[in-house]
């Protein structure tokens, strides 16, 4: 049985998501050096970076 074309993941487009998940905002906040190594509760808000 074939997969409908709209179901199917496609490689070529890329999609800002709207929403990072927690280990990506604890990476880009101690990339930019706004939160110590030992915080992970009360994290500031980030804008997604683009994937």
């Amino acid at each position: 049985m074939s997969q409908h074309p709209s179901l199917r993941v496609g490689g070529k487009i890329r999609k800002i998501r709207n929403v990072m998940k927690r280990y990506e905002r604890l990476n880009v906040l101690r990339a930019e050096g706004r939160i110590p190594e030992d915080k992970v509760l009360g994290l500031p808000k980030t804008k997604p970076v683009e994937v």
